[in-house]
């Protein structure tokens, strides 16, 4: 069976060459994924040039995502390279001085940082393995107790799950970078620590006052305060990234999989689509084989009906990058055909009415036994509806114009074709019989008419 889930996958220096990238989407890679932290510009600009020969060559889809670093918050340096001694229950101070640290003292570079912390917030360091609580806060520094870790060096990274920064959501790197990447017209851009819609807000304008192209915005959930205003920023965005990596430092670990559930069903209510993002199959960075947690980690994505599972190291810089997503491609797909096998009652989302028109088109579909829903799809408001009602039949979406094609590769279950010619009620059947759909019934989305036609 095809699979229905997609397959985002970052591209980096083992998997950016022409044949790699050509073997990596015939395996299944419908998303590249361009991590701005790293290559930058033109660089990046190579990269974007080969995705988009490989999908011309291929005569297949390819959403290209530029994802921007956003603000990555470190402290200074100490006086030497050592790592200097903490003790459980000190006291360290924070603050704007730049003369070089010690086991007491380092400088916190941010001011914006500095004012936004307050009393009781928590400052996790070194991905949470050093834990302080804020004591007391002043216009220069700001005095913690260490709670957790034993030991601190010189630009540890640190989160603060308790404080919203009051600061912009695109840094002057993420400004230049993303200047240049609406240069190259791709079709998404992710952006990092998103707090609040307004941050949505912001980077929407930025890109509308520089391009009529219509890029989407991925809002990528790393914070609390992000997950507590999940359905204002998934109503502002264009989709959300599942950002497990940075979300599981900043919350309690164990909370992950509950709050990765509930942001999928929220996305599901606003008919957005969501990634599943972080260590999917890290070990495959240097084996050849998945660990079985691994393997049940990608499967529970399908089964929840997530739009699309990330990879990150295991493509960028992994051993094998193809058989990466030969390897998630055969996960998904099996798991994709036990889930509508064997489905849950997957019509329940209480916020959606029992008239919402796409409900009725998934609805009509199941009753009738469609072979599938084909969309003439002049924009991708249509198939992505259709597929947030988790149909469990191809959706496949006829297009006018290649970026349309291009970003509807990430919705779940639907297969873009871009082909102009392709726009009468015929040219359904004949849309149908490229995916080896030749007998069976099939909805017709057309604008605001839907009908049922039989194969012939």
């Amino acid at each position: 069976m095809k699979k229905y889930t997609k397959i985002t996958a970052s591209i980096g220096p083992n998997c950016s060459d022409y044949e790699t990238l050509s073997r990596m989407v015939s395996a299944g890679v419908n998303v590249c994924r361009l991590n701005f932290s790293h290559d930058t510009g033109t660089t990046q600009g190579q990269k974007i040039d080969t995705i988009r020969r490989v999908s011309q060559d291929l005569d297949t889809p390819v959403a290209i995502m530029v994802d921007l670093q956003g603000p990555k918050h470190r402290i200074g340096n100490f006086a030497t390279e050592d790592k200097y001694p903490l003790v459980l229950g000190q006291t360290f101070t924070f603050d704007n001085d730049s003369t070089p640290g010690d086991s007491t003292r380092v400088q916190l570079p941010d001011t914006d940082v500095l004012s936004s912390l307050h009393v009781g917030d928590r400052i996790l360091l070194n991905d949470g393995k050093i834990e302080m609580r804020v004591d007391s806060v002043s216009a220069e520094s700001v005095s913690a107790t260490v709670i957790r870790g034993d030991e601190i060096w010189s630009r540890r990274g640190f989160n603060l799950p308790d404080t919203e920064i009051a600061t912009s959501v695109l840094t002057d790197k993420d400004r230049k970078d993303l200047e240049y990447a609406i240069t190259q017209k791709p079709d998404y851009v992710a952006i990092s620590f998103v707090q609040k819609p307004e941050d949505i807000a912001e980077v929407r304008d930025f890109i509308t006052e520089r391009t009529s192209h219509p890029i989407k915005i991925i809002a990528k959930i790393e914070r609390p305060n992000a997950v507590e205003r999940i359905a204002d920023i998934a109503a502002a965005a264009d989709g959300v990234m599942i950002a497990r990596g940075d979300l599981a430092v900043e919350v309690p670990y164990a909370e992950v999989p509950a709050i990765s559930r509930h942001i999928i069903r929220e996305c599901r209510k606003m008919n957005k689509p969501v990634i599943v993002a972080t260590q999917m199959l890290g070990s495959m960075v240097v084996s050849e084989f998945p660990t079985r947690a691994e393997i049940t980690d990608v499967a529970t994505a399908a089964y929840l009906r997530a739009d699309c599972t990330m990879t990150s190291e295991e493509t960028t810089i992994g051993i094998n990058p193809v058989n990466v997503i030969e390897t998630m491609s055969n996960i998904l797909s099996h798991a994709d055909a036990d889930a509508i096998a064997n489905p849950y009652d997957w019509s329940r989302v209480e916020s959606i009415p029992e008239n919402d028109w796409s409900r009725s088109v998934a609805s009509m579909a199941y009753l009738n036994r469609a072979s599938a829903i084909v969309v003439f799809a002049r924009d991708t408001v249509t198939a992505t509806e259709i597929s947030c009602r988790k149909p469990d039949i191809p959706v496949i979406a006829i297009c006018n114009e290649s970026v349309i094609a291009n970003q509807l590769c990430l919705a779940r279950g639907v297969y873009p074709i871009y082909c102009p010619e392709l726009f009468g009620m015929r040219d359904a059947f004949e849309a149908a019989r490229r995916f080896h759909i030749n007998t069976g019934k099939l909805v017709i989305v057309d604008e605001d008419k839907i009908s049922l036609r039989t194969l012939d």
